[in-house]
């Protein structure tokens, strides 16, 4: 299935091509075209997710699903941050296409790729010596099979398959592959950490419930889209400080995937923060609005935010923030309030004529962006944001703003 000199060049020169134009063509002698169009493909899809690996004009690409489930290099980072120097021995008992064991098996002694998947296992085989870990071990096998087989490990990573039989997307930890509710009694007591990867839909409390041992949550974004939750749980093997330490969570911001994890920006706070914190009603809209970004809404840090940055929230269910002085280091967007309207005849009709085209966004409003944009009648697009949403007294208004541009 493996390449050859030919079908090397074919990469090469097409490259930037349309794999589905290529697929039509009839390929010169001696091309493996199937794998060549994986190839092509699969660089295509690292140049935006996996950049420092797209340089490498060596390493293998898996067939395209593997690579839309992998993490990115922004993520995969972070990973490796969040593992700190451990120095020890590191198990990944679903390493998929390798992203986060190659990033976090930097910082271990020894380190144990596990797959079950043939194709993947020699796909990472073949990558890890060009990415510097020739003395990482691969092992094709299944995670409980390993899981039971090992007696001691200072961090395991568990990222299971969120997909049914069928093919269907799951949510629940419940429905994942492997059973993360099966595996954690085996692992726990013989090892210091589990660090497991989640998809960004799950129910944070759910997850939780499954998995009680949990200290930290942490909800990771990368510009502004929620990819992944991860969960942290200590093991007996673990200081006794971190086995009894409360719950935390972290809502986890990257700018893009190209970013460190050491760029990251966090909001960290416990539950029993959020609960008790006192959110401000403001009582008219500010100079500047704002919008959470993605994790910390997904974290619950409603009143956390508001409170940490100095900020009012419009309504106890629209999700938007203002104040009169501009917060520089907001975790979200930011806008520049231009102008308020409501919903009078005089008023929409000033609207339609100063703003023809508008981004809509609706927060906390009984009307859908497609019901009030036919109303309305304002085109899409233009620089002009409006968001329709319900103030603390009742009133509801248009908010006309525009993005605050970063220096």
């Amino acid at each position: 299935m493996f390449d050859n000199d030919v079908t090397r060049d074919f990469i090469r020169t097409h490259a930037d091509a349309d794999v589905r134009t290529l697929a039509l063509r009839t390929p010169p002698t001696g091309v493996n075209l199937r794998w060549a169009l994986q190839q092509i493909e699969g660089k295509q899809l690292a140049a935006r997710k996996l950049p420092r690996w797209a340089a490498n004009e060596a390493l293998w690409w898996p067939p395209r699903l593997a690579l839309e489930q992998c993490s990115s290099q922004a993520t995969a980072s972070y990973k490796c941050k969040l593992t700190g120097e451990r120095r020890g021995v590191l198990y990944d008992l679903t390493g998929g296409f390798g992203v986060d064991f190659a990033y976090m098996a930097q910082g271990f002694s020894k380190a144990i790729y596990v797959e079950q998947n043939t194709s993947l296992s020699e796909t990472v085989a073949h990558n890890l010596p060009l990415l510097g870990l020739g003395d990482a071990e691969v092992c094709c096998s299944d995670a409980m099979e390993i899981a039971g087989q090992l007696t001691q490990a200072d961090l395991v990573m568990l990222d299971p398959a969120r997909r049914d039989t069928a093919g269907r997307k799951t949510v629940r930890i419940e429905d994942c592959t492997p059973d993360i509710c099966q595996l954690l009694p085996i692992l726990l007591p013989k090892v210091g950490r589990v660090l497991i990867k989640l998809s960004p839909m799950l129910d944070i409390t759910a997850a939780i419930r499954a998995s009680p041992q949990t200290t930290e949550v942490h909800i990771v974004s990368v510009g502004g889209e929620c990819k992944e939750l991860l969960l942290v749980v200590p093991g007996e093997q673990a200081p006794e400080t971190e086995q009894t330490q409360g719950l935390k969570l972290y809502a986890v911001m990257l700018s893009t995937v190209a970013s460190d994890g050491n760029e990251a920006e966090i909001l960290s706070f416990t539950p029993s923060e959020e609960q008790q914190t006192v959110l401000q009603f403001a009582d008219a809209v500010g100079a500047w609005l704002y919008e959470p970004d993605a994790a910390v809404l997904k974290a619950g840090a409603i009143r956390v935010a508001a409170v940490r940055y100095g900020v009012m929230k419009l309504a106890s269910m629209s999700h938007l923030y203002t104040s009169d002085d501009y917060i520089d280091n907001w975790p979200g967007k930011c806008f520049q309030v231009k102008e308020v309207y409501g919903f009078s005849k005089a008023e929409l009709r000033q609207l339609q004529a100063e703003t023809p085209r508008a981004n809509l966004t609706v927060r906390g409003f009984p009307q859908t962006v497609a019901q009030l944009r036919a109303q309305l009648k304002i085109k899409e697009g233009g620089e002009a944001h409006l968001f329709a949403t319900t103030l603390a007294d009742g009133r509801k208004v248009l908010i006309k703003a525009s993005p605050k541009l970063t220096s």
